[in-house]
């Protein structure tokens, strides 16, 4: 579903915005509100304890179950793959048995090619592909050496191979780093060996400089806190060189359960499961890290508890408005988890802790931001208290957070020279393409070449229309696509 940006007009001699719309909804214009939009198990052919959400190009979201279907092969379902509207509706796909894998552990990514790429933990694990409408094809099943235990999901690098970690198996069974084409391809990159680390259970994200950035559990310098390593940060090439950057020492924190992100200004953040002090104490329940390209790592904040407590599976998100967002599956001020926001240079708010179970109890998955704006996401139980002993079976999401400025809204037009400049904070996933009309009664727009970010990584956009200054009076938008 696209979206078209603020209107602005343009002539030779002065700017001026003329027309502020937007097709959908601006979310968090309130004070942050949490909606509840699904829980799971009130039906447990729908599935049972949710993995992350990914917003899917019709924006409808996208996501996997780790128990829960219609399979009676597994106690309790075996997963699913399922579709959320942005108001709740929810559809079941697919329901796995042992015989396709079963139990996913990690959400989905959308291909290039519209399909959607994950992995499953039953046995070994698997690699598979599955259309929109549901169809599933296994790519790969792991056979040890070449991995065990896919706990993360994957990413589709530049080159349009997927890449993703396995936390077991490979040649010295700790762990490693592979690739595998949307055909099947599969190759075994590199594979962990202790010392440079071992358990990569966080996914990898490519960065800028055309490399995967990825995290490992344990492993790294092995005379440290535990004896066995607290984790590492590890860069390796699309060619399976791999740079460590970082080894944890209880200290800056332990256990990085969850993968990377990297932000508008060029360094990577991430969270550790544990540990982290203050005046020479060691205290915390995990902390929130940056890590430049080059290995400088500064603790941004530590948890205590009562602002959150061990985010694991959760990968931190940047939003449109440039800070950082996440969760936490423990702490807040019931104890059952938290939603929180971080900026760059580390100011923290908790925006909302879980009451549990009713609203929702532990959310291990991280965040993502929808073309609305708003933020949306899962715990791992709560929600339905009727069954799982009171418990819940997990939930889907909505946070409507204030942002400053607001999601996919034109905040500022410059000129240079002959260029026009046009910024828009946006929200990460989307496509953004700067359109023109000279003359708004035709309803006539043009792409204008070269000006447009796929895949934008959140925050403000600056997208430049070269030579726009000497065209004739006319009109700008961005078309929007999830």
């Amino acid at each position: 579903m696209a979206s078209e940006g603020n209107l602005i007009m343009r002539t030779s001699a002065w700017l001026a915005i003329v027309l502020l719309f937007l097709t959908g909804e601006l979310g968090g214009v309130g004070d942050q509100t949490l909606t509840t939009l699904y829980q799971f198990g009130g039906v447990a052919s729908n599935g049972l304890s949710p993995n992350p959400l990914v917003q899917g190009t019709d924006g409808s979201f996208y996501g996997t179950t780790y128990d829960g279907g219609a399979s009676t092969n597994c106690p309790n379902g075996c997963g699913t793959i399922f579709k959320i509207s942005p108001s709740g509706v929810l559809t079941t796909l697919y329901s796995f048995s042992q015989s396709d894998g079963g139990h996913p552990n990690a959400g989905l990514v959308q291909g290039t090619d519209g399909c959607f790429y994950g992995t499953t933990l039953h046995a070994l694990g698997t690699v598979f592909k599955v259309t929109a409408s549901g169809c599933l094809t296994n790519l790969h099943i792991f056979m040890s050496l070449d991995g065990n235990g896919p706990y993360a999901g994957l990413i589709q690098a530049s080159d349009g191979n997927f890449y993703g970690t396995t936390k077991f198996g490979g040649m010295n069974r700790l762990g490693n780093v592979f690739r595998i084409s949307s055909s099947g391809d599969f190759s075994n990159l590199y594979s962990f060996s202790g010392s440079d680390g071992q358990f990569p259970v966080g996914g990898l994200i490519q960065g800028s400089d055309g490399n995967l950035y990825g995290t490992t559990v344990e492993g790294g310098n092995t005379n440290l806190y535990s004896g066995s390593g607290e984790g590492t940060v590890f860069r390796i090439s699309l060619s399976g060189v791999l740079t460590n950057l970082h080894f944890f020492n209880g200290w800056d924190g332990r256990f990085p359960w969850s993968g990377l992100i990297q932000a508008t200004d060029g360094c990577f953040y991430g969270t550790t499961s544990d540990e982290g002090s203050s005046d020479g104490v060691l205290y915390g329940t995990g902390t929130v890290f940056r890590i430049s390209t080059s290995g400088t790592l500064t603790t941004l904040v530590t948890f205590t508890g009562a602002n959150g407590a061990q985010p694991m599976f959760a990968p931190l998100l940047q939003g449109s408005d440039g800070n950082l967002y996440g969760t936490t599956q423990l702490g807040g001020t019931s104890g059952h988890g938290t939603v929180f926001r971080i900026s760059p240079n580390g100011n923290f708010t908790n925006l909302y802790s879980f009451i549990g179970p009713s609203d929702g109890s532990r959310p291990f998955a991280g965040l993502v931001q929808g073309s609305d704006g708003n933020f949306y996401g899962t715990t791992g139980f709560g929600g339905n208290t009727n069954v799982n002993g009171g418990l819940g079976w997990g939930t889907v999401f909505r946070i409507s957070v204030p942002l400053n400025p607001p999601a996919n809204q034109i905040s500022a037009v410059q000129t240079a020279d002959n260029d026009v400049t046009v910024s828009i904070p946006s929200v990460a996933g989307e496509t953004y393409q700067l359109q023109f009309t000279p003359d708004l009664s035709s309803g006539t727009w043009s792409n204008i070449d070269g000006a447009v970010v796929s895949n934008s990584i959140g925050a403000m956009l600056a997208v430049t229309n070269f030579g726009g200054a000497s065209a004739p009076q006319g009109f700008y938008r961005f078309n929007i696509t999830p």
